[in-house]
């Protein structure tokens, strides 16, 4: 009965409701992610956040309660930046952030990459389908994502695996077709002693994520409007962010033409057709290995709008993780992990650990 009781407390309307208060919001989700609720409640609540518009306290009680039915790996671990792209993926541009954290992890990061495959609505291409086609593949142990960041400087986890109640909830977010409350819990599952890179959407919300992560006890963390919401800067135009050091909050631009990165387009996936009734980017497996392809290019060298993308994704790692003071630092640093071949060595190690 907690959803039942807590739509009454938001109302019909903005006239006779309210927001949630943290305690309220981190009840909602425990009982969303306990499985005590039917589906139609709990389409019925996250339909209601949609429209209402969630608050800072809303979504700092929301990922707190799905944190703490969750296994977390490298909790305490020295180091550690969590990535945390869109999970449902991107239906025209390939995921470049594995190859970022690749080169991330090579020049000496920490990197837990955070993911998953064929989430609704978008069902596009992740970071999971790159990795499955460099047969590096992803974890869903955390104890496994531990051991692969302690040999590898790497790992990327399903985020399902962390917090299996997640899968239960597939259905209902399919059946609504739209982004809820979700779409942003779920990539906030990382320790909190972790710094983050958090991909945000455009639009008037970076000051939320970063107080959203302030609220959550992170350290460290960089926030940035990506391409299509996600954590790669863009190559043709700047890229806004905000960067949370300790407890300052600093404005942050990418401009890729300050690195002598700058593209006329952003790297591209190849056109097959429409996808089929009820599929997405993702499970189209010639897209798939296009993006494998496209990392496997980065890492060979082949210059470009991926390889300049790569190179600006690692910047923003490194400068998050706290190795870099600078993204020129982060940059130059970059382009030595990827071109001396270390990053293509923490591949190397990936597919080894992941046989």
């Amino acid at each position: 009965m907690t959803l039942s009781n807590l739509m009454r407390v938001l109302g019909s309307s903005r006239r006779d409701g309210r927001n949630l208060n943290h305690d309220e919001a981190y009840r909602a989700f425990s009982a969303i992610f306990s499985g005590g609720e039917s589906d139609i409640a709990i389409g019925a609540f996250l339909t209601a956040m949609r429209w209402k518009g969630v608050t800072i306290e809303e979504l700092v009680g929301f990922a707190q309660a799905a944190r703490d039915q969750a296994r977390l790996p490298c909790q305490g671990m020295e180091g550690v930046v969590a990535v945390c792209p869109p999970h449902d993926g991107s239906d025209r541009v390939p995921p470049i952030e594995v190859a970022g954290c690749l080169i991330a992890a090579g020049a000496g990061a920490r990197v837990l990459l955070i993911t998953d495959q064929g989430l609704p609505p978008r069902r596009g291409l992740t970071s999971a389908c790159a990795l499955q086609e460099l047969g590096a593949g992803i974890t869903w142990d955390p104890t496994e994502a531990e051991d692969w960041i302690c040999k590898a400087r790497f790992s990327a986890i399903a985020a399902p695996g962390m917090l299996p109640g997640l899968m239960h909830l597939r259905k209902v977010r399919g059946e609504l077709g739209v982004r809820t409350p979700l779409y942003t819990v779920e990539k906030l599952l990382a320790p909190s002693s972790a710094a983050v890179v958090l991909g945000a959407q455009e639009g008037a919300v970076l000051g939320t994520a970063v107080e959203v992560m302030v609220g959550l006890g992170h350290p460290r963390g960089i926030t940035i409007q990506g391409v299509e919401g996600g954590v790669v800067p863009n190559v043709r135009r700047r890229t806004r962010g905000i960067e949370l050091s300790g407890s300052n909050q600093i404005p942050l631009t990418v401009e890729p033409a300050d690195f002598g990165l700058s593209q006329s387009a952003e790297p591209d996936l190849p056109m097959y057709g429409p996808p089929e009734d009820g599929q997405g980017s993702g499970d189209n497996p010639l897209l798939c290995k296009a993006a494998g392809d496209i990392v496997r290019g980065v890492l060979a060298g082949v210059e470009g709008a991926a390889r300049s993308s790569a190179l600006l994704s690692a910047a923003v790692i490194l400068k998050a993780s706290g190795r870099v003071m600078t993204l020129a630092e982060g940059v130059d640093a970059a382009v030595t992990s990827l071109d001396s071949g270390e990053a293509s060595r923490v591949l190397s190690l990936l597919k080894d650990l992941a046989k």
